[in-house]
């Protein structure tokens, strides 16, 4: 047995050839006594045709179903008039088949693979190996390794090494739980699965490695989402002696790069928004640019409003009154409103407020709203002045603590935006740039926004008197509300790191036991600089305009980070446990 040719070889150059093909047979058909068979290898499709005139090819042929894998031989004849197939590369031939081996049968499938075939995730996740001979899943793979490969040569062409970073490491302060791996040799300690390379990426830099990269497998026992994964991939970057400028060009020019590359877009200029104007304008740090709607400030002119909806927040300082003008909103029902408010009470919001402009030549009178009644004629007329409105539009309003409005105001802006059809472009990248260097967690406490490793843009001094005013020199790329990935130039003098983990609480006893290896290397002569990694199962998601990373990962774990095909996690053996140390308390060993 020898193959000669993959499917999508066969063109009308090998008429009157002899030809040899392996694969599954994707559809069989019977059609008065002659059988066709499409048979699929991992470049295409090809028809072959088995006739009752080879008694002995014809017989298997009529004991195979969908999914056996086989080896068929045969002459190569152009299609008889009437039945080419345009869609298909191999269309205008097929071949008359003299010999056939079945090389392995397949049990009836769990679901079948066409295009047309929905199934459940959690069937296509048990039967995985089915599921990825699907053909939207090994082209979403095929283009994973095709853009990991074009990435590769970017970076080896701008003279980056690639280096190997530990799997098994210690636990740090990366933001997520860590995955734990208890050690044999060391009773009562554990590994630690690393959430990222960060301080193995920076020690390389004190190490004289300038220029570093790695796809790196990362790990983080987190709630799960669409975009989330407890493993996953990503792009990591460091380079010595370099800015966020640097940085910053480095990578724009790398993805223009490989979109152009491997998907012939040219995805045009990066704008840089700071986050404060990011949250102002759009209500999130990853705002999706191909949607012209955004949230406009107007809590000022409500001051001096009676409607308490509006003046109680319009008079606290950790309160925003923001606006959402949508154009030609007429269009939507009452209903959707109503769904809508019912979809923003989802993000704590107590209503949505909305007006609907009908005749500005009527003035108040010809705008609908349950809120006009309470609202003063002098702060309509300012508040349609300044939103600029036109007719037929349709303004919604969040009002109340500032976090609450802008994560309503920002997913609902999203959600107009994709009822009425509104995104004006197919790809919009962006640069997020000047995040605050710290927030407060719910016991009160400076918790970073990014990661402890973060360089501040102010002194020492400054950081210590204003921390919660204190801005890093961080950068985070975003793709069509995608965030992709994020860095930041980092510390790397040791004593603005000390004094970051002082505002943390982390004295020197605790920073020594837990990066005690990146302070050392901090001490001894270690260069400025900066880095960043990208998610690369984000951005082959929306290469491939997948719903999910899951869709483009070759086995991935469901939203309770089990594994269906495996049926992991999984229970240790006894023994196994004994030399780890290890007893239950609390949960019942055999359940």
């Amino acid at each position: 047995m020898k193959r000669t040719h993959k499917c999508n070889q066969i063109n009308i150059d090998l008429i009157g050839q002899e030809i040899s093909v392996a694969g599954w047979i994707h559809r069989r058909r019977d059609h008065g006594g002659v059988i066709f068979f499409d048979i699929r290898d991992e470049d295409g499709l090809v028809q072959v045709v088995y006739n009752p005139d080879s008694e002995e090819t014809f017989a298997l042929a009529e004991n195979c179903r969908n999914e056996y894998v086989v080896f068929s031989k045969g002459l190569v004849r152009e299609r008889p008039e009437g039945t080419i197939n345009s869609n298909l590369a191999t269309g205008e031939v097929e071949i008359v088949a003299s010999h056939l081996d079945i090389l392995n049968p397949s049990k009836p499938l769990p679901f079948q693979l066409d295009e047309y075939t929905s199934v459940g995730e959690e069937t296509r996740l048990t039967y995985r190996f089915l599921d990825l001979r699907r053909s939207e899943m090994q082209q979403n793979l095929r283009l994973r390794s095709k853009v990991s490969s074009r990435l590769r040569n970017y970076l080896s062409n701008e003279e980056f090494i690639e280096i190997e970073t530990p799997i098994l490491t210690k636990a740090t302060p990366e933001g997520a739980r860590d995955y734990l791996v208890p050690s044999r040799t060391f009773p009562g300690s554990f590994f630690a699965l690393p959430q990222s390379p960060q301080l193995f990426k920076q020690t390389l830099m004190a190490s004289g490695f300038e220029r570093y990269y790695q796809f790196a497998k990362c790990f983080r026992d987190e709630d799960l989402r669409a975009d989330r994964q407890p493993e996953f991939t990503q792009l990591d970057i460091e380079l010595s002696f370099a800015d966020s400028s640097v940085v910053m060009n480095l990578i724009t020019d790398m993805i223009k790069d490989v979109f152009k590359e491997s998907l012939s877009i040219e995805l045009g200029e990066f704008p840089k928004i700071s986050y404060k104007d990011a949250i102002e304008k759009y209500g999130i740090d990853k705002p999706d640019l191909r949607n012209p709607l955004q949230l406009l400030e107007v809590k000022t002119l409500f001051k001096d409003c009676d409607f308490k909806v509006f003046s109680e927040p319009a008079n606290d300082d950790d309160s925003r009154i923001a606006a959402i003008r949508v154009p030609n909103g007429k269009s939507l029902t009452r209903k959707q409103i109503d769904d809508y408010t019912n979809f923003v009470a989802n993000y704590g919001a107590k209503g949505l407020a909305y007006i609907r402009v009908e005749d500005l030549s009527k003035g108040k009178e010809g705008l609908q709203s349950p809120i006009i009644k309470f609202i003063d004629d002098e702060i309509i007329s300012s508040l349609m002045k300044t939103l600029e409105v036109e007719e037929g539009d349709i303004i919604f309003f969040g009002a109340g603590k500032s976090n609450i409005v802008n994560d309503s105001l920002a997913a609902l802006r999203d959600l107009v935006a994709k009822d009425l059809d509104l995104l004006i472009c197919d790809w919009a990248p962006c640069w997020i740039t000047d995040f605050p260097m710290f927030e407060k967690n719910k016991s009160g406490d400076l918790t970073p926004l990014h990661h402890p490793f973060t360089a501040p843009t102010c002194s020492i001094e400054s950081l210590k008197n204003a921390p919660l005013e204190a801005l890093t020199d961080a950068y985070d790329i975003v793709l069509n509300g995608t965030e992709l990935g994020g860095g930041s130039v980092r510390i790397h003098d040791q004593e603005m790191q000390k004094t970051v983990l002082s505002l943390l609480k982390i004295d020197e006893r605790e920073a020594e036991e837990k990066f005690g290896f990146l302070i050392s290397a901090l001490q001894h002569g270690c260069p400025p600089h900066a880095g960043l990694a990208i998610g690369l199962d984000r951005l082959i998601m929306l290469m491939t305009h997948s719903d999910s990373i899951r869709d483009v990962i070759a086995f991935p774990k469901t939203q309770t980070a089990s594994c269906l095909l495996t049926d992991a996690p999984g229970h240790a053996a006894q023994d196994q446990l004994d030399e780890l140390h290890i007893r239950f308390h609390g949960l019942d060993k055999e359940e």
